[in-house]
């Protein structure tokens, strides 16, 4: 995997991948920040877990989506010192042991982003089925 970050002017970056997708991050907040898309990030990534996981098994999952929040540093480095993910997920005949099983394998064995994370990070996760 290869990218490239170019400045394109003030704080304004186009962070380009070789499978030829690209993201402008602003330090200025005129557009995503590092900081927001590594949360996404972590967001996504699980996210994408919890559902094939779901679909692996069989269940017919409607809608999956993932609230984060996490806290700073107060000096610099800000970085993350806690996220928080709740999942809520709505589908045919899910229970508890379903989406439960989903979110801790996504946070413990398959999710590269929170994985890359931890150690640093006090990643903890929720759900709830709508």
């Amino acid at each position: 995997m290869k990218a490239k970050v170019s400045w394109q002017q003030g704080l304004s970056f186009l962070g380009e991948t070789d499978s030829g997708k690209s993201i402008i991050m602003d330090g200025n907040g005129e557009a995503i920040t590092p900081m927001e898309s590594v949360l996404l990030s972590v967001g996504s990534c699980s996210s994408i877990d919890v559902v094939d996981i779901l679909k692996k098994s069989r269940l017919d999952v409607h809608s999956c989506f993932c609230e984060l929040e996490a806290q700073r540093a107060e000096s610099a480095p800000r970085v993350f010192t806690k996220i928080h993910a709740h999942y809520v997920v709505a589908g045919d005949k899910l229970t508890d042991k379903h989406v439960a099983r989903a979110v801790q394998l996504s946070a413990e064995k398959y999710c590269s982003v929170m994985l890359m994370l931890a150690g640093n990070v006090e990643i903890t996760t929720s759900y709830a089925i709508a």
